[in-house]
């Protein structure tokens, strides 16, 4: 392997880690300031609860290749929308605990399961349109 390979690889190891810390700590944050459970997310994201623990702690990060990936990736897109939208932490957090015709539920209720998570960042995402 040439120098130039070995070190390709060396940055290509260095930015995946940092785009797996930076991640879990948006997860996280976007988790807290909308007053999303630890055990929702730990459903939302398709890991255990012990995995969110560690998470919080700092003691697990996000694996490119695993589907919690892309999960975690849809929630900060949800909580990004939602704060470009309504722009204050606790109109986000009653807009997602209060029930929504257009998405035929509560927000806070779908986002549990695969298919709600992506129609309400769909939602949003149309939503976010039209402003």
């Amino acid at each position: 392997m040439t120098a130039a390979a070995t070190t390709n690889t060396a940055t290509a190891t260095v930015q995946t880690a940092n785009a797996a810390a930076v991640l879990s700590k948006a997860v996280a944050r976007a988790a807290e300031r909308l007053g999303v459970s630890r055990a929702l997310l730990a459903r939302v994201l398709g890991v255990s609860p012990a995995t969110i623990t560690r998470l919080y702690a700092g003691d697990y990060q996000l694996e490119q290749h695993r589907k919690e990936w892309e999960f975690a990736l849809l929630f900060v897109r949800l909580f990004r929308s939602l704060d470009s939208i309504v722009g204050e932490e606790g109109t986000a957090r009653a807009w997602l605990n209060s029930d929504n015709k257009g998405l035929n539920g509560r927000p806070i209720e779908l986002i549990g399961q695969t298919e709600g998570l992506v129609r309400v960042v769909h939602y949003l995402d149309a939503s976010r349109g039209l402003v």
